[in-house]
């Protein structure tokens, strides 16, 4: 998926096995998923070699998924690109990512982080403490020597288990905004605390499109986020201005 995934955690069990299983969950998605290879179904999906409905029933799956997101963020989040192409990178990533966590969990391993491409999931079971705090990374790239931790957000004493980060800072502009028809650009960086991994990554996805909206959208939906301007200043939801910690 042209990240990196990283599980962290503790547990008396030989993990060997699980990780691998994981492991094999995230290469499968990126095998049927990935724009990057030619002969993915994706890939010939775009080049109207194929048909949803003749494609693997997770394809079928993941667009109804996509649909109903779009729904849901009231249409600032969308699977499909300027050229009008079916991209669900935006749900996939984490949807891919939350069910080797619990692949982990099926396992018996229920201590531990999951870093998917610089996005947290938390385990249920995870030893309370220092582990649910998570730091937010400055909106710039990591080669540069601004780069460092934000502010921390602390999930200790939440229902949240996911944070979520949607930006420019590494990749670019890359977040379409079909209500304007335009990269988005009038923000730095979004961060979304949730539930579960899924949620926080399309969240922040939708806010860092809804641009000067974002914190408006944010609270109509009772999505709990933290949005850095394009100037470096700082706002948040209620909820979310609760969940941050000094660094």
């Amino acid at each position: 998926m042209g990240t990196v995934f990283r599980f962290v955690g503790r547990t008396d069990l030989d993990t060997a096995r699980a990780i691998d299983e994981a492991v094999a969950i995230l290469h499968e998605a990126d095998s049927i998923f990935s724009l990057y290879k030619p002969d993915s179904p994706l890939s010939k999906l775009a080049g109207g070699q194929t048909s949803v409905t003749e494609c693997a029933p997770v394809v079928s799956e993941i667009w109804d998924l996509c649909e109903k997101w779009t729904e849901d963020t009231e249409g600032w989040f969308t699977a499909f690109t300027r050229e009008h192409i079916f991209d669900p990178s935006g749900v996939v990533k984490t949807w891919a990512a939350n069910l080797a966590a619990e692949k982990l969990e099926l396992h018996g391993i229920t201590d531990f982080a999951m870093n998917a491409g610089g996005d947290i999931r938390l385990s249920k079971e995870i030893t309370p403490g220092f582990a649910m705090r998570i730091g937010i990374s400055t909106p710039v790239t990591i080669a540069s020597p601004e780069a460092g931790v934000l502010t921390v957000v602390d999930l200790n004493e939440s229902n949240f288990r996911a944070v979520a980060t949607s930006g420019t800072a590494e990749r670019g502009e890359h977040i379409w905004n079909k209500k304007t028809n335009a990269w988005a650009n009038q923000l730095a960086q979004v961060t979304v605390a949730a539930e579960d991994l899924v949620t926080a990554d399309v969240w922040a996805t939708a806010l860092f499109a809804a641009g000067d909206q974002a914190i408006s959208l944010a609270e109509r939906h009772n999505v709990q986020a933290l949005i850095v301007n394009l100037e470096g200043e700082l706002s948040a939801t209620k909820g979310f201005t609760e969940l941050l910690r000094p660094v």
